[in-house]
């Protein structure tokens, strides 16, 4: 692994989210001196916080699986997760409800999952499920340690023993079709294969390593911390500042200092801030810019969709609904075509809805609760412009509680008490890159080693983290970013895991009704 020359005794992390805390995390545990800069006035990032009459909106992820991996942040530091934050398992992970009027419920355990494939499908789907639950435990041991959670310093990393066994697995195959050895019956099919959108791709082209994914959610487990999501930034800033680090809030970094190759120190609207090394987790054309190098590429990034998300307090709530709902259109291929490729909004949307009163009930005033609508949508370098959404916003708000209120949600838009609408125009103007929060697509030539690198040529002390760069999209990858970041600098790997994989039982996590 390539690290980066010269002193590192004091390293600037520009952005307080998750990949920033979580390098900042693993430097600090490695002895480094640490400021964080962050724009915002609190941490998180992507995962910011809107409060508003009494109710707590989460405005970036929702769904939190791999817990172990914010274990290890916080235990480079010496500290247990569970001192600062809450987990409770989500039982189901997921409700699933179909055009067809059919639902099914999303169990991680295994023996749960396969009755409810049973009674949802019939005995011969049960068996494929059985088999399908190997081959995704399968395929996230093959993955995991040498292509998801490494630093790539060539392509030629990828020829290890490893890559013949995922491919004996399948995974350079498409991802719809791999499902569908297991499940014959489309409807499961789509539960196991909704996840490729994270990734940017449709299911029909994605790759089937990205069905590593679906093992994330749909085994490894899906949980929900106290206070949401917010939480988790908050409790990793706090550990941080704990440790040692200077957490420096409101700051804009305007530019940075050179030597030849090498930043001297970071300048913000207040101050200078002398540096060894710095660590750039904004979007990349926002640290690609401030480090004024790009690098050459021989086709042009491509950008996942993205997404228009409706917060909306409420003073009631549906029965149907559990902490997060999958509402699934008829339309399936027709969805992902418009979105990838025609640049249209869905003519039958696919829907996540997500209720957080549902496990924490403080996130809103009594009697009251949070819906969190997200309609993905094309991003702005194929669909609608930002500017369009100025007056497409309201619209399409309109057209989703329409939609919600034909899918058996009744009164949804009377219920409305406080609301916030976040449209591609958002994701714009916060610095995303073709207004997307999912950044760049995983395409073939945009995974593993071929996804922009963490080290830019250039800056010799420079590294990225973030969605990004490598891993990827999503908040298990988004923590690992920052700890292969921080491995560039330090040329240490993470410590021992002090905590088992999944925190059941302990003092970490509280089991939730279903």
């Amino acid at each position: 692994m390539r690290t980066l020359p010269g002193r590192s005794d004091h390293v600037v992390v520009v952005g307080a989210g998750l990949a920033g805390l979580s390098a900042a995390l693993h430097l600090l545990g490695a002895g480094r001196r640490v400021t964080v800069v962050e724009r915002a006035a609190v941490p998180g990032g992507r995962a910011g916080l809107i409060e508003t009459g009494g109710y707590r909106f989460d405005t970036g992820p929702t769904v939190l699986t791999m817990p172990h991996l914010l274990e290890d942040a916080f235990a480079a530091v010496g500290r247990k997760m569970s001192d600062l934050l809450t987990l409770h398992p989500l039982h189901p992970a997921y409700h699933a409800r179909f055009a067809d009027g059919s639902s099914i419920r999303v169990h991680t355990a295994a023996e749960a999952m396969e009755a409810e494939v049973e009674r949802f499908a019939g005995g011969r789907e049960a068996l494929g499920y059985r088999r399908l639950r190997q081959w995704l435990q399968d395929l996230y041991q093959a993955q995991m340690g040498r292509f998801i959670d490494t630093n790539f310093d060539s392509p030629l990393q990828l020829f290890h023993p490893d890559l013949a066994r995922l491919a004996a697995l399948g995974g350079f195959g498409r991802l719809q079709p791999a499902i569908g050895r297991f499940l014959k019956d489309e409807r499961l099919q789509r539960v196991f294969s909704f996840q490729a959108l994270y990734a940017g791709v449709p299911p029909a082209r994605a790759l089937a390593a990205y069905a590593v994914i679906a093992y994330m959610d749909t085994i490894a487990g899906v949980h929900f911390p106290e206070g949401g999501m917010h939480a988790v930034p908050a409790a990793m800033s706090q550990a941080a500042s704990a440790a040692g680090a200077d957490l420096l809030y409101g700051q804009e970094v305007t530019r940075l200092e050179r030597t030849g190759e090498r930043v001297t120190a970071v300048v913000t609207d207040r101050q200078r801030i002398a540096c060894d090394a710095v660590v750039l987790t904004p979007d990349l054309p926002l640290s690609y810019g401030l480090l004024g190098a790009r690098p050459r590429r021989p086709l042009a990034l491509r950008h996942s969709p993205s997404a228009v998300v409706l917060h909306a307090g409420t003073d009631r709530t549906w029965p149907e609904l559990g902490h997060h709902t999958i509402s699934f259109g008829s339309a399936w291929k027709e969805t992902f075509r418009e979105l990838t490729r025609d640049g249209r909004l869905m003519s039958d949307p696919s829907l996540l809805i997500t209720r957080p009163t549902t496990t924490d009930p403080g996130l809103a005033p009594a009697g009251r609760h949070t819906h969190y609508v997200l309609a993905p949508c094309p991003n702005t370098a194929i669909g609608p412009r930002a500017a369009a959404w100025s007056d497409l916003g309201p619209r399409y708000r309109d057209s989703l509680l329409r939609e919600l209120e034909r899918r058996g949600l009744t009164g949804f838009a009377d219920a409305i008490e406080h609301e916030v609408l976040v449209t591609p125009a958002d994701w714009t103007s916060q610095g995303h890159a073709a207004g997307t929060p999912f950044s760049v697509a995983h395409t073939f030539p945009q995974t593993g080693p071929f996804r922009p690198r963490n080290l830019v040529r250039g800056a010799s002390n420079a590294v990225l983290a973030g969605c990004g760069t490598t891993p990827g999209v999503g908040v298990p990858t988004v923590l690992i970013s920052g700890k292969l970041a921080a491995a560039r600098i330090t040329g240490l790997p993470a410590p021992p895991r002090t905590f088992p994989e999944r925190s059941r039982g302990t003092a970490a996590t509280k089991g939730t009704a279903p």
